[in-house]
C-alpha cells in the first residue's frame, strides 16, 4: 500500500513540476490559463460559448482547448464564437495532466492568444488533483445538481479560485437553495467568490469575463484554505491526487475548516 502511495505522489509531484514550467512558459507569451472543471452536463460548455464571444468582443484573443473522452461536439459548439478552438481526445483517461496539455501546445494557439480558457473532462475526482498551469482555477456546478455537491466533491471546490452556478434560471424549477448551496461552498472553501450563471439569460457572462481579465492582469486571487493542506495515505484507487497545492487533506478534515 505505501509503495502504491510513493508511485503515485512522485508521479504527480513530477505533473506539478511539469504544471509549473509551463506556467512560466504561457506567462512568457503573455498568455493566462483558466481551468474550468465540471462534472458532466453541468453547461460548462455552453456557458463557455459566449463567455469566448464576450472576450473577444473585449478586444481581448482568446482561445479554448476542450477534453473528452471521445467526440469532437464540444469543440464544433465552442467554435462558432469565432476563437480558436482545440479539441483534445483522452482516450478513456478520466482527466487532464500537465503533460497532456503541454503536448498540445507546440505552434498552438495562435501568437497574441491573452487568454487560454481549458475546459476540462466533465468529471469532479481526478481533474480536481491536476495542475494544469493555469493560474485562475475554476469549478462549475448546476442548480440541477444539489446543494450538497461541494460536501461531496471538497477538493474540486476546495482549490477553486472561483465558483460558479450555471443554469440558474433553471433555479425555481429545481428548487435549489441557495443559501445551503453557498454554506457549503463556503464551508470547504471560505470566502471563495460564487458568481450565478445562465448561459440562457446572459446572466453573469461578464462578471466571468471580469474574473478571467482580472487574473490576466495579475490581480491578486482568492487563495484556497485547501493549498496548504497536507498529503495523506487516502487517496483514490482510480487517479491520484497531485502533491503540493493540490493534494488532498486529511479525511477527518474533508470539510475543514470548520468554524
Amino acid at each position: 500500500m505505501c509503495r502504491a502511495i510513493d508511485v503515485r505522489q512522485a508521479v504527480l509531484a513530477e505533473n506539478d513540476m511539469l504544471a509549473g514550467a509551463l506556467r512560466e512558459e504561457l506567462a512568457a507569451h503573455g498568455t493566462t490559463a483558466v481551468n474550468l472543471l465540471s462534472s458532466p452536463g453541468s453547461g460548462k460548455t455552453a456557458l463557455l460559448e459566449p463567455v469566448l464571444t464576450a472576450t473577444a468582443a473585449r478586444g481581448v484573443p482568446a482561445a479554448a482547448l476542450t477534453a473528452d473522452l471521445a467526440t469532437d461536439h464540444d469543440a464544433v459548439r465552442l467554435a462558432r464564437s469565432g476563437a480558436p478552438v482545440k479539441q483534445v481526445l483522452t482516450g478513456g483517461l478520466c482527466h487532464l495532466e500537465a503533460s497532456h496539455l503541454r503536448s498540445h501546445l507546440d505552434g498552438w494557439p495562435p501568437p497574441g492568444t491573452r487568454v487560454l480558457y481549458v475546459e476540462n473532462v466533465g468529471n469532479l475526482v481526478c481533474p480536481a488533483a491536476f495542475d494544469l498551469g493555469e493560474t485562475l482555477r475554476v469549478t462549475l456546478m448546476s442548480v440541477t445538481e444539489g446543494e450538497d455537491k461541494p460536501l461531496k466533491y471538497p477538493l474540486a471546490f476546495g482549490l477553486a479560485h472561483l465558483v460558479v452556478l450555471t443554469k440558474t434560471d433553471l433555479e425555481e424549477a429545481a428548487a435549489f437553495d441557495r443559501a445551503a448551496f453557498t454554506a457549503h461552498v463556503h464551508r470547504v472553501n471560505p470566502g471563495v467568490p460564487i458568481l450565478p450563471t445562465s448561459a440562457r439569460t446572459g446572466e453573469g457572462v461578464g462578471t466571468l469575463v471580469d474574473h478571467v481579465l482580472a487574473a490576466s492582469d495579475g490581480a491578486t486571487l482568492h487563495r484556497p484554505a485547501l493549498q496548504s493542506a497536507p498529503a495523506t495515505a487516502d487517496l483514490p484507487k482510480t487517479c491520484t491526487p497531485g502533491p503540493g497545492r493540490h493534494r488532498r487533506p486529511d479525511p477527518d478534515d474533508a470539510t475543514a475548516p470548520r468554524p
